[in-house]
C-alpha cells in the first residue's frame, strides 16, 4: 500500500494527482529541452494524463495554473504542429482540444509532407547555385538525405502498424 496521503488519489481510480502534476512538469520540462516551447509542451503534457485526451482551455489553465490567454497561444501551436485537433460538440460553447487518438502517426504524416517540401526546395538550390560548386555539393548532400528519409517513411509507419497490432492482440490474449 503506498505511504502516499488518500485524499491526492483520484477517487475513481488509482491516479496520485500530486504524482500526475509533477509528471506533466517534468513532460514538459523534457520537452522544452527538446526545443518545445515551454506552455505548449505544458499544454500537451496535461492532455497526454487526461483520460479523455480532450481538455477545454478552461480545464487546462485550471490544471496547470495559468490565465487562458497562455493556454489560448500554446493551443494554436499545437494545432499547426499537428498534434491536437480543436473541436466543439453541438450545443456547446465552448472549444475542447483532443489529442489525435495517433498523434505521433498524425504528427509525422504532417513532418513527411514538410520534409517532401524541404527536398523540393534544396534541390531549386542546387539548381540556383549549380551542383558542381561547394554549397551546390552541400545542397545535393541535403537533398540526397532528405529524399532517403522520406522514402523510408512509409516503410517505417508500416511497421510500425504492424508491430501495434501484433502488441494489441498479444495484451487482449
Amino acid at each position: 500500500m503506498s505511504s502516499r496521503p488518500q485524499s491526492q488519489r483520484d477517487p475513481a481510480g488509482d491516479r496520485d494527482e500530486e504524482r500526475v502534476r509533477t509528471y506533466v512538469e517534468n513532460l514538459a520540462l523534457t520537452l522544452s529541452q527538446l526545443g518545445f516551447p515551454r506552455m505548449p509542451a505544458r499544454v500537451f503534457s496535461a492532455l497526454t494524463v487526461s483520460d479523455t485526451g480532450r481538455m477545454s482551455a478552461a480545464d487546462l489553465a485550471g490544471m496547470l495554473s495559468v490565465s487562458p490567454a497562455a493556454i489560448s497561444g500554446a493551443v494554436r501551436y499545437l494545432e499547426q504542429v499537428g498534434l491536437i485537433s480543436k473541436e466543439r460538440q453541438p450545443g456547446e460553447r465552448r472549444d475542447h482540444y483532443r489529442l489525435y487518438d495517433d498523434f505521433w502517426f498524425a504528427s509525422f504524416l504532417k513532418r513527411d509532407r514538410m520534409l517532401r517540401m524541404w527536398l523540393d526546395a534544396t534541390l531549386e538550390g542546387v539548381d540556383a547555385v549549380g551542383p558542381e560548386t561547394p554549397a551546390g555539393v552541400r545542397l545535393t548532400r541535403m537533398a540526397d538525405f532528405l529524399d532517403f528519409i522520406v522514402k523510408e517513411i512509409p516503410a517505417l509507419f508500416d511497421r510500425w502498424h504492424r508491430e501495434r497490432t501484433q502488441r494489441e492482440r498479444g495484451a487482449g490474449a
